[in-house]
Order: structure tokens, then C-alpha cells, then sequence
């Protein structure tokens, strides 16, 4: 399925990510009628947000050895925690962890009627969602969320791949956390190697996954195997800062589907508007 638009929703948490740029780059790779949002929940403003608050505090995992069940109850602070989120969303909080597949599915019915159909949602945001994998039995944060709407994270990509194995090795012979000060000086010391929080590469990192999020329903594959291309599912961080920066290209075959999107489903090149 071709969108016959696309748009971008930003997140007001990150001050480095240039939510226009990208919808140039998708307009100009595409040829897509590309537009720019705020922040998804402000766009689609539900008339009741403490029950929107309710829904998302309910999708928070609790256990990362188990699939996500709906807890019998919620506290009171919790939902209020989701609500404040939800009222200031440029306000950030770290390593809160929710299934993805519930989040999105609550992004989903925020949707109008109008726009549930030929149009690809891409919203940026800075919850962390993760899935849970049968393979080794645990949940695995993730950037992005394929599919309708898609979810792209800020907090994903800085946490969901893995940093270089030397920083890891260091960080335990040093027993430090992320709240020790020695945690930012080890940081340092790898500077360059990851994206880190309010990084000046946001920009070009996010783009290659919003074209991930165009794409999926385009192609029907979610991820490409070249390491070279953007649409590649990056595992650690040093792969991701090759696919999106180093190389910032389409590989070979998804090129060819680009070039069937610019020309137009007539075969004549189209010029966005």
C-alpha cells in the first residue's frame, strides 16, 4: 500500500531532532506528500485524558522475563505520572519501558476515521517501547514500532542498541550506574560511538527510521539485511551510526523502490506538494 501522505509527529523532549528536515528528506527520497505534526496526543487530543493516562500506564512492563498481562489495578501516582507526561510532553524520563505493540495499539484508536486508511503516521516520541522475543524469553527495548501508526523513539534509539562491548566490560569492572558521575566520564571516553541523549546526529538517525516506517507498508518487510542501507536493523549502536551516517543511503534494491515512488503510479515522475 502507497500512503497518499505521510505524516510526522514530533517529540518536544528532543531538542536536537530536526522534525522538518526529516519530512524533506522523506519528501525528496519519495516523492510523498509529506506533513509535519506536534506532538501525536496534542494533535489527536483524546476528550478524556485520564483515561488515556490509564490506558498507557497500563502497558508499562513490570517484568522483563514475562509477557506483558494487564496488572489488576493501577496506582493513583501512576496514572498520574502518564497524565503529567501526556500535559508537558517536552518532559523526559529515562528507562520507563512499554510493550509496543499495546502502546501502538492506543496511538491507533487516537486515529480519526478519516485517517486510517492510505495514510502513514510516523509518530516520534520519547516513551521507550519494547517487545517481548521467544527466542531468549525477554523484553528488548526497540527504536522503532512498524506498522499503523508507527512509532519511532527517541529514548530507543540512544537505549535499544547496544553499545561497544569495551564500554560494557569497563562499566562493570568500574561498578558504576548511569546515576554515577564516573558513568559520564566512561561516556566520554566513548564519545562518538553512540548516539547519546540530545545528540546533534538525532536528526540523521531518526530519518532513516522514519523511511523505515514508510516504507513497511510499501514493501511489506520491515527491515533490509545490507548493513549499508538505512532500513537496516541495527543491533548495536556502531552499526547504526554506519548504516545512518557513514553510509545514509538505500541500498541498491530499495533505490529501485524509491525511483517507482517518484515516478508515480503512471510511470511519470511526480513533484510533491
Amino acid at each position: 500500500m502507497v500512503p497518499r501522505h505521510v505524516y510526522l509527529y514530533e517529540d518536544p523532549s528532543a531538542v536536537t531532532l530536526d522534525l522538518r528536515r526529516i519530512a524533506d528528506h522523506v519528501r525528496t527520497v519519495t516523492r510523498l506528500q509529506v506533513s509535519v505534526r506536534g506532538e501525536y496526543f496534542r494533535h489527536h487530543r483524546p476528550p478524556d485524558l485520564d483515561g488515556l493516562a490509564t490506558q498507557i500506564a497500563a502497558t508499562r512492563v513490570t517484568d522483563l522475563m514475562r509477557p506483558h498481562t494487564r496488572p489488576p489495578s493501577l496506582s493513583p501516582p501512576l496514572v498520574h505520572f502518564e497524565r503529567r507526561l501526556l500535559e508537558a510532553p517536552e518532559r523526559r524520563v529515562p528507562g520507563v519501558l512499554y510493550d509496543g505493540f499495546l502502546l501502538q495499539g492506543i496511538y491507533r484508536a487516537a486515529l480519526p476515521p478519516a485517517e486510517r486508511t492510505k495514510v502513514a503516521h510516523v509518530a516520534i516520541t520519547s516513551r521507550l517501547p519494547g517487545t517481548f522475543d521467544e527466542a531468549d524469553r525477554r523484553y528488548h527495548a526497540r527504536a522503532v514500532i512498524l506498522g499503523y501508526p508507527a512509532l519511532v523513539s527517541t529514548s530507543g534509539i540512544v537505549e535499544a542498541p547496544a553499545k561497544p562491548r569495551g564500554f560494557y566490560v569497563a562499566k562493570r569492572g568500574l561498578r558504576i550506574d548511569a546515576a554515577d558521575a564516573r558513568y559520564e566520564a566512561l561516556k566520554e571516553q566513548y564519545a562518538g560511538r553512540f548516539v547519546d541523549w540530545d545528540d546533534p546526529r538525532l536528526t540523521l538517525v531518526a530519518q532513516g527510521y522514519a523511511l523505515q516506517a514508510v516504507f513497511y507498508p510499501i514493501t511489506g518487510e520491515p527491515f533490509c539485511d545490507d548493513k549499508d542501507c538505512v532500513l537496516f536493523n541495527a543491533h548495536w549502536q556502531e552499526e547504526l551510526l554506519h548504516a545512518q551516517i557513514e553510509s545514509g543511503l538505500l541500498c541498491a534494491r530499495h533505490r529501485k523502490v524509491a525511483e517507482a515512488l517518484r515516478a508515480g503510479p503512471d510511470g511519470r515522475r511526480t513533484r510533491p506538494r
